[in-house]
């Protein structure tokens, strides 16, 4: 009787590991898609800020040799711009 009662606390134990571990598993799924969405999210961002970095620095070059151009050719910005 005493080896019934033991066989049957031991499968209980085990029943009850394997259905913690099955939701540690899917905890652990589920963290780690969290993660890949935020990486996604954050590479998106910091795509579009270098995109809009490169956007200002040629807008601010494109200024600049205007204004070296309008100097040497004695004119308005925009005209040099116009060029």
């Amino acid at each position: 009787m005493r080896k019934i009662v033991l066989a049957a606390a031991i499968a209980g134990a085990a029943l009850s590991l394997a259905a913690c571990s099955e939701k540690t598993e899917d905890a652990a799924s589920e963290t780690a898609d969290n993660a890949m969405a935020d990486t996604q999210a954050n590479a998106e961002a910091a795509g579009d800020a270098v995109s809009d970095a490169a956007t200002e620095a040629t807008d601010a070059a494109t200024d600049a040799a205007a204004a070296v151009e309008a100097d040497v050719q004695d004119e308005s910005t925009a005209e040099a711009k116009a060029d």
